[in-house]
């Protein structure tokens, strides 16, 4: 799959829109500066192979996650017998801004592949080069933090939105999903982006 570049630039704007309706705490402009004018946010890939390895990836797969987080947190049994109530702040906060740690880490290059002929041939694929290697979901907590103060359970949210496909600890996972249940919300809507909406 690719995104032309009308897509790609519909993606940022509804980033954007939907960040700055909902987002109203101190330094939330700033985080908006830094992913348009300091970083490849709206231009990278998700991943290096796998969803969303084409221009744009990370932002659609962080508007997909949104979608799927608003969707879960709406259903009658997660409103009426879980309790799980956020605010739309919350919300737009951990799905756009849960896997911010991918900005400026992956290098555009080629690599050498089978075609269906069996003939080698020579194809574009990123590289992952990060230059603060401090984790996955603790990374975004950090550069977030930088910017704006997360709340503890959005902070446990993205911290663990990788849930137990991660390499955490899975007392902890378990634990943090126990005590801080927007962050199994948030795992939930991530798995759902990447496994069935951006399926291939």
């Amino acid at each position: 799959m690719s995104l032309t570049q009308q897509q790609i630039n519909e993606n940022k704007q509804r980033f954007i829109e939907l960040f700055n309706t909902c987002v109203k705490r101190e330094g939330a402009d700033k985080i908006i500066d830094y992913l348009v004018n300091k970083s490849d946010f709206f231009t990278a890939p998700a991943s290096t192979r796998f969803h969303g390895a084409f221009d744009g990836g990370l932002a659609l797969h962080s508007l997909n996650v949104y979608d799927c987080l608003k969707d879960y947190l709406e259903r009658q049994r997660v409103k009426e017998q879980y309790k799980l109530a956020y605010s739309d702040e919350s919300i737009v906060i951990c799905s756009l801004l849960h896997d911010i740690c991918k900005a400026n880490v992956y290098v555009r290059g080629t690599r050498n592949v089978k075609n269906d002929q069996g003939v080698w041939e020579t194809v574009p694929t990123y590289f992952f080069e990060d230059k603060l290697p401090y984790g996955h979901g603790e990374k975004s907590v950090y550069m977030i933090t930088g910017f704006m103060r997360l709340t503890r359970e959005e902070a446990f949210a993205i911290r663990y939105h990788m849930g137990f496909s991660g390499n955490e600890d899975s007392n902890n996972v378990g634990k943090a999903f126990e005590m801080f249940p927007l962050a199994f919300a948030l795992s939930t809507a991530d798995m759902e982006a990447t496994y069935f909406v951006e399926k291939d």
